[in-house]
């Protein structure tokens, strides 16, 4: 995971240069922290179901910074909010990074180079949502049979976390083409350092 989280910024600072990669990744990460403390989050099943928006970062950010800030965000909640999460860091941020890569990969199949981000469909915004929310059950459930196995409570959690989880598909998209709405009026913020180029511009 860090490897490939290095492979992306390398990729960014390359493509966008290292200070429009910092002011995304600071602006993504306060994001972030809002995500976690501000949303609703419900305890659920195994784990919690939280409101981590992980496809709109991407969308607006890019995946380094976004994989940045997730990490980030994480590290702060633990160290000021909730430091009991803090030894279950490691677990907690491969959850969120590892459906962060799968998403930006499949991107450039369910998004046609063509097609700047701002333009995207509802039922590409679904997929992706899809991806990512399904990734991070995925992630959840091997960890929770890896320290709790397979007993019958153990899998009535999960399955019960991943029901509630999955729920978040139904209105991420809709958040998704709220904010892509949104950065359409915004064209001040085309070619700017605070959002990806893709935002605004096809693929080149």
């Amino acid at each position: 995971v860090i490897g490939v989280a290095v492979k992306h910024s390398l990729d960014t600072i390359k493509k966008d240069g290292f200070i429009s990669m910092a002011v995304r990744s600071f602006l993504a990460t306060l994001l972030v922290v809002s995500f976690f403390e501000i949303l609703p989050k419900y305890p659920v099943g195994v784990s919690e179901v939280h409101f981590i928006l992980g496809s709109t970062l991407f969308l607006i950010f890019g995946a380094a910074p976004a994989a940045i800030a997730l990490a980030a965000g994480l590290l702060i909640q633990g160290l000021f909010f909730a430091p009991f999460d803090l030894p279950q860091y490691g677990v907690n941020v491969t959850t969120l990074l590892v459906p962060l890569f799968v998403m930006a990969v499949l991107a450039k199949k369910i998004i046609p180079d063509h097609v700047a981000y701002k333009d995207i469909k509802y039922s590409q915004a679904l997929k992706l949502s899809v991806t990512y929310q399904a990734g991070i059950v995925s992630w959840v459930a091997f960890w929770a049979f890896f320290g709790q196995g397979f007993g019958s409570e153990n899998l009535m959690q999960i399955f019960t976390f991943g029901v509630a989880y999955m729920s978040v598909v139904l209105l991420e998209p809709v958040l998704d083409l709220a904010v892509l709405a949104g950065a359409k009026t915004a064209h001040k913020l085309k070619g700017s350092l605070v959002v990806d180029k893709r935002l605004y511009a096809a693929k080149v």
